[in-house]
Formats: structure tokens, sequence, C-alpha cells
């Protein structure tokens, strides 16, 4: 069963036409060749019919410790995670893409298509062979893999709830100062900085200051590459 969840302060309302939209799905042509899906792929495009959890305090994100989105779980029929969380078929080819005009060179959709195929079909063969494929981890792989939080993360979460309060009441100034303080903590919980950017102006998820963002990690990826066969025991 897939599970997805959107991290989203605003709550249904701000994800409803995403999640079941009321008329058919169309793909921009833009977008379509910004993640480079051919024209097969979107003529299958369709609604969600599997559950979908609005995640508005980011729980799910804390518990499972989902620094950035698209990024996956992978839980067996037992409850046992069998990849801890990890990015979900994407890259960063994304950060050649020229930012006035949205377009991407050719080779650079290729190969972020590519990524993308490559991580769905590894969730098939784990479908079709469950753990005996070799994209399903063992428990000590799994440990291996999974990260602590650091120090500063439940301060950094607290300041992010206690903002998202105050917003909610009103308070937005009071807010903002709660968000730039969980920003300046866990600059790499890109869930947290895009979420509060968002909070504090509508759009500016994808505005120039996470752009800014971005641009400062110089040669650091923004969504790290994932290790998908087996290693280790």
């Amino acid at each position: 069963m897939i599970v997805s969840v959107a991290f989203d302060s605003g709550g249904a309302a701000a994800v409803r036409d995403f999640i079941r939209p009321a008329e058919p799905v169309r793909i921009d042509p833009l977008f379509r060749e910004l993640m480079g899906w051919d024209a097969a792929l979107c003529d299958r495009a369709a609604a969600p019919t599997y559950p979908n959890l609005i995640d508005e305090r980011h729980v799910v994100a804390d518990l499972y410790n989902m620094t950035n989105v698209p990024m996956a779980v992978w839980i067996d029929e037992s409850g046992n995670i069998v990849r801890p969380a990890e990015v979900a078929g994407t890259c960063d080819e994304f950060r050649s893409m020229d930012r006035s005009t949205f377009q991407m060179k050719k080779d650079a959709i290729e190969r972020a298509k590519a990524v993308r195929g490559t991580y769905v079909d590894a969730i098939r063969d784990w479908v079709a062979n469950g753990e005996s494929s070799e994209y399903a981890l063992s428990a000590g792989e799994v440990r291996r893999r999974v990260h602590a939080p650091a120090n500063v993360d439940p301060l950094a979460t607290a300041n992010f709830r206690i903002g998202q309060y105050l917003h909610r009441q009103g308070h937005t100034q009071d807010a903002r100062r709660y968000f730039q303080e969980t920003r300046r903590l866990c600059p790499e919980r890109w869930n947290y900085l895009r979420q509060t950017m968002q909070l504090e102006e509508d759009g500016s998820a994808s505005g120039p200051e996470f752009f800014r963002a971005l641009d400062a990690l110089g040669d650091r990826p923004f969504y790290a590459p994932v290790e998908l066969k087996k290693t280790g025991g």
C-alpha cells in the first residue's frame, strides 16, 4: 500500500486540489518537461486513490527523520522498516534549471528521468519479491543507515511548533521570530525551511530566499544520492 504524506501547515485546504482534483488531471507542458514525463506517462495521470495524510505539524517527518521532499520509507507487512527515510526517485539535476524560464537541458531531464525510473523499478521489485528483493535491506543495514537526531533538532522542532501556533492565532510577526530560529538551528531540514518561508509569505517556498539557500550549498547535494542495492549485513 502507498500512503502519501503532505507536510503542509495549511491543512486540507492547501492541498485538496492536488490530492482530490475536481477536474481531470492535466499536466502543464512546462512541468512535464521539468519532471521528464513523456506523453504516455502523462496520459495515465489520475487522482490518487491511496490514503493521503496531511501532516500539518510534521510529526511524521520528525518520527522518520524526513528532511526534504520527496522522501520515502519502506515498511513491510510486519511493520518493520525495510528502507529508512531516503530521497525518493529524484536528484539534483533541477539545479541546472534556468530560473527565469524554468527550462532544463535535455540531458539533465534524461538523467532525472533515469533516476526516477530506477527508484520506481526498485519498489516494484520489492513488492514482487519481498525480503528476497535485492533492494530490501537487512535489519543491520537499516540501523546503519538510520541517522539519530542532532542535538539541536528537538529545539528546532519546539521553535517550529511555537511559530505554527502563533501563526494560527494571527500573531504573524511573533511567529516569524520562531520560524527564523528554526531555520538557524536546522538549515539542513529543508521541509522546515520551506514550510516556515511559505507561512511567512505565500509562494516564498520556491522564491528567491529558497534559491539563495540552495546556492549556499555550493558543491554539497540538495538531494543526497541513494544507495539502492544491498550492502552490509
